[in-house]
């Protein structure tokens, strides 16, 4: 059984960074390197957010987290363009995140050793 915070580190957090990605390039008409630049990450990460090919596999342990998770990153990306958050200041509401699904229930943790890279 996998501790909590690793199965938010695995799953939950790389699916909130994707949804992020993608709330400040299609809604706010970020650029990738824009939108990269808030995120802390490169604009081929940003690239691979937005094409699904980063962050979704394994998703199914945690399905039914994901409204929570979109809600939340609608709103750090209401933040971070309104400029109530700095860029650097993001790790703060990923803190957030997990301090948010560290409260519930535990995640479904039965998980086998999925190819999952960040």
């Amino acid at each position: 059984m996998d501790p909590q915070c690793e199965i938010i580190g695995k799953y939950v957090l790389p699916i909130f960074r994707s949804m992020l990605a993608k709330e400040l390039v299609q809604k706010y008409h970020l650029s990738q390197t824009e939108a990269a630049k808030k995120l802390g990450t490169t604009q081929a990460a940003v690239s691979q957010y937005l094409s699904a090919k980063r962050a979704y596999k394994g998703i199914e342990h945690v399905e039914q987290y994901l409204p929570k998770i979109q809600s939340m990153a609608v709103e750090t990306a209401q933040k971070l363009v309104s400029k109530e958050i700095a860029a650097g200041d993001i790790t703060l509401d990923f803190c957030n995140l997990c301090a948010t699904f560290c409260k519930k229930e535990p995640l479904n943790s039965e998980i086998s050793k999925p190819e999952y890279y960040i």
